[in-house]
Formats: structure tokens, sequence, C-alpha cells
């Protein structure tokens, strides 16, 4: 199962290399009448914006209170074509790092493709998994993730990578998606979802105990915001009996962008 969900979630992100666009978090969250709503917030005035990598798959800017000095070393979960990545590499300076880590072949070619063209020397892009992170033990200041640990299986393992490979006293800072009451079967069950960062969402409190039990303190929420899920999407995948549940139950996505430290 967790083989077919990794699986799932690479041809997605595959797909929108070739296609050259996403829509909140994934292709797969746009419906045929409207996108979903996942990001509230715009790039295109942030310093260090580089619009050729930026395929629209965030649900924050992480980057923006992420707290990045002059000089650190800052990893990106989850890089894509390295929107986040060179924002942050603005943000440290000549005399920093940032590394990008992304699991889709596809994208880690783009994404080195646009460091080529950019011209920077002081960025990384590295092929791998979350849950087993190519990146040496307390190497880094900053970890930042923007919409991506949803499409993580294992949540519990990947907070245990973030906390090793941080220093002692480092951070991070992740948007992501979170539930505040149950999704409906037919939503938890399409791998097109997942795709989408939705149904692997975890309810806000065993979210935020995850990151409690990886070793984190001085968690705090940052931003907060209910993502819109227009019914021309969710009728792909539920009936519409399920829809009026759904509704009536005031079920919400939210995008949350969490910042917490290690001791």
């Amino acid at each position: 199962m967790i083989k077919s969900i990794k699986e799932s979630v690479k041809q997605t992100y595959t797909a929108v290399v070739k296609n050259g666009s996403g829509c909140g978090c994934g292709p797969s969250c746009c419906g045929p009448e409207q996108p979903a709503s996942f990001l509230d917030e715009n790039y295109k005035n942030v310093e260090g914006y580089q619009e050729k990598a930026d395929y629209g798959l965030g649900c924050g800017l992480p980057t923006e209170i992420a707290d990045i000095k002059k000089g650190n070393t800052v990893l990106d979960l989850g890089s894509g074509a390295g929107n986040d990545v060179f924002i942050a590499r603005n943000q440290v300076g000549e005399t920093g790092k940032v590394i990008g880590v992304d699991f889709t072949e596809a994208m880690i070619e783009k994404a080195n493709e646009n460091k080529i063209k950019l011209g920077f020397d002081n960025v990384e892009f590295f092929l791998g998994d979350i849950e087993d992170l190519p990146v040496a033990s307390k190497t880094v200041d900053v970890v930042i993730s923007n919409c991506v640990m949803n499409l993580v299986p294992d949540k519990n393992k990947a907070y245990q990578e973030v906390f090793r490979v941080l220093k002692s006293g480092g951070h991070f800072s992740i948007s992501d998606v979170v539930l505040n009451s149950d999704l409906p079967k037919g939503i938890l069950d399409a791998a097109e979802m997942y795709a989408g960062c939705v149904s692997g969402a975890l309810e806000k409190k065993d979210y935020l105990k995850v990151i409690e039990n990886a070793g984190f303190k001085h968690l705090e929420i940052r931003k907060e915001h209910e993502i819109n899920l227009p019914d021309s999407l969710l009728l792909q995948f539920i009936s519409g009996k399920e829809l009026e549940v759904y509704r009536k139950k005031k079920s919400a996505v939210i995008s949350i962008t969490i910042n917490a430290k290690k001791p």
C-alpha cells in the first residue's frame, strides 16, 4: 500500500513537470469548474522568487516566517523545481547554503536545470525520500517544506528525520494541510486526492502530536486558513449524498504553517 501511494505521488508530480503547471498542491486538485484555493498569498512579490520554478503546488509561504539568517544551512523537503529553495537562497546569501530533497526524478532534473540557468553555486538538489533523508545528522539550521509532508505515508518517521538533521537549537517552518474532522471515505480512498495533499492529511491534533513525539519544543501555529474544495472536485470521488453529509458536518481542510524548535 505504501509503495503504491508513493508511486502514485511520483507519477502525479512527474506529470506536473511534463505539463508545466500544477494546481494548489497537485494537479488533481483542479476541479472542472474552478480550482481549489490552497494558497491565499502571492509569491510574486517575494524576494528571490523565480517564476520558472513555481508550479503552483504550495499551500503557504514557509520562508516568510522561517527566520532564515545570512550564512544558514537550509533544507527544503519536497523541493520540486526549486521554488522555495531559490527564495531561501536569497535569504542565506552567498555565505549560506540551501539543500533541496525530492523523490521525483523529473523534479530534480528541472530544479538542476533552473539552478544552472540562474548560476547558483550554493544550492544543491538531491533525489531522496523524506522518510530516509540523504542528509547528515545535525548539519541543518532551518528546515522548510511547503505542502509536502501530507504526501509522506509515515509522518512519524518524516518528523524524526527532520529532528535528526537539525542542529541543536535549529528549527523548522513547515506549511501543510490538516483536517478539523474526518473526510468522507471516498476521498480518503482516492489516490489522486492523496497526490493532491488532501486525503493524506491528519486531523490537526494528531498532526501536532506527531511533531511533539519527534521531540520538538516551542511549537507554534503561525498561520492558518481554510481551503475551499469545490463541489465539482469532491463529486469526482464521493456521491451527492456523501457531499451533503460532508457539508453539514462543516468538515474543513485547513492550511497551517507551523514553527518548532529542536532543543
